[in-house]
């Protein structure tokens, strides 16, 4: 990890850009942050716009968590942003367009063709991102993680045993082979599920949820379109968030 630039917002949160080799990535830390009093880390995966675009959203997620005296870091997703362009990721998406356009339905091989690889590449780095941050004297657990692809963060923890917790924002489109490995996470889980996504197969989100092993779990569904998720409700997963953290 090589931090590549850093500033202090105005409520004292430390911002640091970084690389992990040719990851691009940002990390958040509350001012309270420090070797002998070291900072919960939240995960926060951000959508596939790149982190340039999608910075308002994450940066304000990131100052209302360092308030909960949390640790935030992100990084970009394969084929995303800044990241080098993926040719077969870039012809699932333009395949989803079209049949949606059409009004077409998304069949499982554009499904499959555009998370599992995504699922496939990005899970590791992450990890490689978690072992980097978990170095830093500053930072310490537990582990939360907080955001989507849905698909990736079911991977990941389903697998990464030092996440306790997570949030999971439902949408996007989940392949079949996920509800298998939905059955095997047993952490605490609280979803965000937007009823009226147009981007999003809200029955298939529904079902995933209903897979998940985990005892403590909760959906958290409300009205509106993709991008129209109401402050109380972000409010109400930062809360799981302390509560499993702290």
């Amino acid at each position: 990890m090589h931090f590549t630039s850093e500033q202090r917002l105005d409520d004292a949160v430390l911002e640091r850009e970084f690389t992990l080799g040719e990851i691009p990535g940002i990390l958040w830390t509350p001012e309270s942050a420090s070797a002998s009093a070291p900072a919960p880390l939240i995960l926060l995966s951000p959508p596939p716009l790149g982190l340039r675009k999608a910075y308002p959203r994450l940066v304000a997620r990131a100052r209302h968590s360092a308030a909960d005296g949390f640790a935030t870091a992100t990084i970009e997703l394969p084929g995303s942003g800044d990241r080098p362009s993926w040719a077969a990721l870039d012809q699932a998406r333009a395949d989803l367009r079209r049949v949606m356009q059409a009004g077409e339905p998304v069949s499982d091989e554009i499904v499959d063709a555009l998370i599992l690889p995504l699922v496939e590449k990005a899970v590791p780095e992450w990890q490689a991102a978690l072992d980097a941050l978990l170095a830093l004297p500053e930072i310490g657990g537990p582990v939360g993680y907080s955001g989507g692809v849905i698909s990736i963060g079911t991977r990941l923890a389903a697998v990464e045993p030092r996440i306790s917790a997570a949030v999971l924002f439902a949408g996007s489109f989940v392949p079949r082979v996920m509800f298998e490995e939905a059955r095997q996470v047993t952490i605490p889980l609280h979803v965000l599920l937007q009823w009226d996504d147009e981007g999003n197969d809200r029955q298939a989100a529904l079902d995933l949820f209903d897979a998940f092993g985990s005892e403590e779990k909760t959906l958290h569904a409300n009205m509106g379109g993709h991008t129209g998720v109401p402050k109380f409700a972000g409010d109400e997963a930062g809360r799981f968030l302390a509560r499993h953290l702290r």
